[in-house]
């Protein structure tokens, strides 16, 4: 099974992708995962969405390549999302527009939100709400809000709040763990052919 993690901070560095990289380690050793790969949006990378993507530009399609390679070979998603001025960042929510569900059409994602303080829910409602009509990409109904981010998952242990952080970390693997028989179990789903509808091709 491949999961990929999505770093949606657009710094360089951050804290999403101090929690993406704390991902990728437990899912590197885990026995349902084989391959736990990180993309990022440091930089924010990819460019507005426009038109010219539905006309098959060679520009975009070059510009996209990389990424609809990852993702289509990808099994499940892990989203991580800072939340800035109580919102997604621009840049994630530009990538679910560039998204289509040949790249994540119903495969399950996990949404992780990151707050340097008591916040982290309005990412989790946004997500939910505006992100998977076309594309189809599943969330799970589990999620992970990681509050107070800069005093848990620190590869300095000395970091740690002693209270929170082996909290975290115990709920972040449960959580991988159900990701992963969620990304079993739509498998199934894809490979009857019923989702590849193409009078339905968009969601309502």
């Amino acid at each position: 099974m491949k999961i990929t993690i999505i770093s949606g901070s657009h710094r360089d560095p951050s804290q999403s992708m101090k929690v993406a990289q704390h991902i990728q380690r437990v899912l590197r050793q885990a026995d349902y995962c084989v391959e736990a790969e990180i993309f990022s949006l440091a930089g924010n990378p990819l460019p507005l969405w426009d038109q010219r993507i539905w006309e098959d530009d060679p520009e975009w399609r070059e510009i996209l390549q990389p990424m609809r390679s990852l993702f289509g070979a990808s099994d499940a998603f892990v989203v991580v999302s800072p939340e800035w001025h109580g919102q997604v960042p621009a840049g994630l929510k530009n990538l679910f527009l560039l998204c289509s569900k040949n790249e994540v059409g119903h495969k399950p994602a996990l949404i992780v939100t990151v707050s340097a303080g008591d916040g982290g829910a309005y990412p989790v409602a946004e997500l939910r709400m505006s992100s998977y009509k076309n594309n189809r990409i599943c969330y799970i109904p589990e999620q992970i809000i990681v509050r107070h981010v800069e005093t848990v998952l620190n590869a300095d242990p000395e970091k740690n709040d002693p209270r929170s952080d082996p909290y975290y970390q115990e709920r972040i693997a449960w959580a991988l763990s159900l990701l992963g028989q969620y990304a079993s179990a739509l498998k199934t789903v894809r490979d009857s052919g019923v989702a590849l509808h193409k009078k339905f091709a968009n969601g309502m």
